[in-house]
C-alpha cells in the first residue's frame, strides 16, 4: 500500500502543477456523457483507452460485462446514469481472451461464480449451432465474447429503463464494443443495427407507459 499512496501523492502534484485548479473543478459535479458497462478485468483502464479524464465517462463493472435483470447493482447504476447523469451513450464492452467468458465454456467448477457465469451459459445455449460450426478453439471462444456482448445489450434494451428513456426526446443509444487486448483497439458490433431481435420479441418485450 505504500507504493499506492506514495503513486498517488505525485499524480496529485503533477495534475496541480498542469492545473491549480484541476481538483476544485472536478469537486463541483460531474456530467459525463457515457455510462460504460465492461468486464472487471485489470488490463483494460478504460479512460487510458478511449482517451477520456474524469467525470466523462460513468463506470460499472462486473466479471464478463454482464447485464443481469436481477442485479439490483447494475440497475441501480443504470438507473442513476440514465434519468439523473442523463448520459447519451452507454457501451456494454467485452473483450477478447475474457477469462469469465472462457470459464463458462468450460464444465469446470470455480465456486460462487458458477452462477454467474450461468448467464453466459444461457448464451451458449441460444447460439449454440453457430459456435459448433467453429471448428478452431480460439476463434470459437472469439465468437462467444462477441455473442455475449450482443446479448446484453439487448438485455439493456429489455430493462425498464431503458425503455421508459426511449419515450423521451433524447434518449441514450446503446453500443456493444469489443475490445482486442492484442491491438488496443475498440471495435463496435454494431448490435441493434444487424439484430432483428427486439423487432421479433417486440410484442413481448416492450413496456407501456403509465397514462
Amino acid at each position: 500500500m505504500e507504493k499506492i499512496f506514495e503513486n498517488n501523492k505525485k499524480w496529485v502534484e503533477l495534475k496541480l502543477n498542469e492545473d491549480p485548479d484541476y481538483f476544485n473543478k472536478l469537486a463541483k459535479g460531474q456530467t459525463p456523457r457515457y455510462l460504460y458497462i465492461g468486464c472487471s478485468d485489470s488490463r483494460i483502464p478504460i479512460n487510458e483507452v478511449t482517451g477520456t479524464g474524469p467525470g466523462e465517462i460513468f463506470v460499472h463493472r462486473n466479471i464478463a460485462n454482464m447485464v443481469v435483470h436481477t442485479d439490483m447493482n447494475l440497475l441501480s447504476v443504470l438507473q442513476y446514469a440514465v434519468e439523473v447523469l442523463k448520459v447519451k451513450d452507454i457501451i456494454v464492452c467485452g473483450h477478447y481472451g475474457c477469462g469469465g467468458v472462457a470459464a463458462a465454456a468450460s464444465n469446470k467448477q470455480f465456486g460462487l461464480i458458477d452462477n454467474w457465469l450461468r448467464n453466459i451459459k444461457d448464451v451458449i445455449r441460444l447460439h449454440e449451432p453457430e459456435l459448433l460450426s467453429i471448428k478452431d478453439e480460439e476463434q470459437r471462444h472469439r465468437r462467444l465474447v462477441e455473442l455475449n456482448i450482443i446479448e446484453q445489450v439487448l438485455n439493456l434494451s429489455k430493462t425498464s429503463i431503458i425503455q421508459n428513456a426511449m419515450q423521451s426526446d433524447n434518449p441514450p443509444k446503446l453500443y456493444g464494443l469489443v475490445y482486442d487486448l492484442s491491438e488496443g483497439l475498440l471495435r463496435d458490433l454494431n448490435v441493434l443495427e444487424q439484430s432483428d431481435y427486439m423487432k421479433r420479441y417486440e410484442h413481448i418485450y416492450s413496456l407501456e407507459q403509465d397514462a
